[in-house]
């Protein structure tokens, strides 16, 4: 069953966001994803759950979920974290499709 992996992003150093958005695509590509759609918010039409203000989105898409799984956790991407957390703040969820 494939997976996307959605991703709401909250920008803080845009240098840090470019550095890192650079490099991100090559480590979903090698887990045998792809990178569907990317941007802006324009407008949150409701927050019901409270959650924190986010700028920005990413969409994901691989095989399964276990391919999403060995890229999040992969060293490739791993060694992403530390300039994603001076770049954003991050939430990222799978939705089995």
């Amino acid at each position: 069953m494939a997976v996307k992996v959605i991703g709401l992003m909250e920008l803080s150093d845009q240098t840090a966001f470019e550095q890192y958005r650079s490099q991100v695509g090559k480590t979903v590509e090698q887990y045998k994803g792809s990178i569907e759609h990317r941007g802006e918010i324009t407008e949150v039409f409701w927050n019901e759950l409270s959650i924190q203000a986010f700028s920005a989105f990413v969409e994901l898409h691989f095989p399964s979920k276990e391919d999403a799984h060995t890229w999040a956790n992969s060293p490739e991407y791993q060694s992403l974290v530390a300039i994603r957390k001076q770049a954003m703040r991050l939430t990222l969820f799978g939705v089995a499709i």
